[in-house]
């Protein structure tokens, strides 16, 4: 199915601009550097970060130039973030690809792309110290909540922890926190911060939905740029495996589940090994469970909004959570 943009015209022209300073901003007066921490740039991306920082703007008094920049410089900060922990997730991961591109550390090695991360974080902190305190404060705690969620992505669940439960806190941490400053940074910065905790609640929750459907979209056989089943390759239990090992502990998992399980004990660097064990993932119940949970969070975020004033921005939040968990890639 296919699901259109849910942002206005004069948005996506905005988002167009900062898209242009998005490319000035990754540029380095080193041509070697330029090229490496503009990698990620250039291969394009949803944007979908600023655009929510632009749409909760129209709340306020975008309209008003200097308020108007303050935004522009939070949609900017806020993807610059993005694209730092993109740099160390896929050195995390060893992704060979992203966004159909060899990654940077496939490229340059390592260190250097942990590198490139780090600066594109400090030019992000540098345009958040001119929005003041309060939004360094919140733009710092983000990050802290960015790095524990991947730090207990990495340990795993302790003790007795449910992983469903502890996966979803994971999830909030590493994408919701980030959508969620997105979120309020717009309506905060366009002079309207009564309505900042509420889109804080939306953002986090439509994070959580977003990256959901992304666990189903990571077993699709549509052309995502990625190849499918990258996170069981890499070790990585998402949330239908998760709900595979859970009917296990709880003596309910049926043969089909079973077989799957023992399928991920095999070697998953093996393509026709993976394939076929993404296809049946993709048919077992647990993926359509996932994707029932995608769009409750997504109905959960929505109800979020009615601490917001009626009108076209509410309406394209209630869209956007709707495309967040309807999207094929």
């Amino acid at each position: 199915m296919t699901v259109t943009s849910p942002f206005s015209d004069d948005l996506l022209a905005d988002l167009k601009e900062v898209e242009e300073r998005l490319t000035e901003l990754v540029k380095d007066a080193d041509p070697v550097i330029s090229e490496v921490t503009g990698h990620l740039r250039a291969a394009g991306g949803k944007r979908m970060r600023p655009a929510l920082t632009l749409l909760t703007a129209r709340l306020g008094s975008f309209t008003d130039p200097a308020r108007r920049e303050l935004v522009m410089d939070a949609a900017l900060s806020v993807e610059l973030t993005h694209l730092a922990t993109l740099y160390h997730d896929d050195v995390m991961d060893a992704a060979p690809v992203r966004r159909g591109a060899p990654t940077v550390h496939r490229l340059w090695g390592n260190s250097v792309a942990i590198l490139a991360g780090d600066v594109l974080f400090a030019r992000a902190s540098r345009l958040t110290a001119q929005l003041g305190p309060a939004a360094v404060m919140l733009h710092a705690e983000t990050f802290e909540r960015l790095c524990r969620g991947q730090l207990n992505e990495t340990i795993g669940p302790r003790g007795d922890a449910d992983p469903v439960a502890f996966y979803l806190q994971v999830l909030a941490d590493k994408t919701g926190s980030l959508v969620a400053l997105a979120a309020r940074f717009g309506a905060e910065e366009a002079g309207a911060p009564e309505y900042g905790p509420a889109l804080a609640e939306y953002g986090d929750k439509v994070g959580v939905a977003f990256q959901l459907a992304d666990d189903v979209i990571d077993l699709s056989d549509a052309d995502t740029g990625k190849v499918a089943g990258t996170d069981l390759r890499e070790g990585v239990d998402t949330m239908p495996v998760l709900l595979l090992r859970a009917a296990q502990r709880a003596g309910t998992l049926d043969a089909d589940g079973q077989k799957i399980l023992a399928a991920l004990e095999g070697d998953l660097h093996d393509d026709a090994h993976l394939a076929g064990v993404v296809k049946a993932l993709r048919e077992h119940d647990v993926t359509a469970r996932t994707a029932a949970m995608a769009r409750q969070w997504a109905d959960e975020a929505v109800a979020e909004l009615a601490a917001l004033p009626a009108g076209e921005v509410v309406d394209s939040l209630r869209e956007f959570a709707r495309y967040s968990v309807e999207r094929t890639a």
